[in-house]
């Protein structure tokens, strides 16, 4: 049996296009089976576009909210998902960087999958924690202060709050058992 997130609050951070698709629904999806409350915001409360490896046009999803709308005492869990084009745009977005910066803050975990990690190079939260991600961040996430891994999901518990990282679209299984792992506590 599944174990049971009734009542954790999480919150899921995108721009509002090239978004990898299951990277924001199979977290969203599986989260709430388990009976996490689980907004998405944009950085525009307007319809997200996502796509499949980049480029294969996938579903257009409607969030709930804009990004600097989210109240970080409401948020138990921020998740990140990957796509380039998504992380490129969500990076530059003062309002989701706050939000990260805000949250690590109150020791509040953060996962990040695939390109979803380049928030927190901009976030500057990466000092002392170990990451992965996809293969092409590592130099980044490195110089930003992170050690860069080549593992299926990373837990990093550094400096009072709970990092959680993974690669790619494969390791999706992984990543949302080690979210739950963190938020079920």
């Amino acid at each position: 049996m599944p174990v049971r997130l009734d009542g954790v609050r999480v919150v899921i951070a995108t721009s509002n296009a090239g978004v990898e698709h299951d990277e924001l629904v199979v977290p969203r999806d599986r989260l709430r089976e388990r009976g996490a409350q689980v907004g998405f915001a944009a950085m525009k409360n307007e319809p997200v576009r996502t796509f499949r490896h980049d480029l294969e046009p996938e579903a257009t999803v409607r969030p709930d909210l804009a990004l600097e709308d989210v109240d970080p005492d409401e948020v138990d869990l921020l998740i990140v998902p990957g796509g380039t084009v998504n992380a490129d745009k969500l990076r530059v977005h003062e309002p989701a960087r706050e939000l990260v910066r805000a949250l690590a803050a109150r020791g509040r975990p953060i996962a990040a999958i695939c390109h979803g990690p380049w928030l927190l190079v901009d976030a500057g939260v990466l000092p002392g924690k170990t990451v992965t991600s996809y293969g092409s961040l590592r130099v980044d996430l490195v110089n930003a202060g992170g050690t860069w891994v080549d593992e299926p999901v990373v837990r990093s518990a550094d400096d009072g709050w709970t990092l959680i990282t993974s690669r790619r679209p494969d390791d999706l299984p992984q990543f949302v058992e080690a979210i739950t792992e963190v938020v079920a506590r």
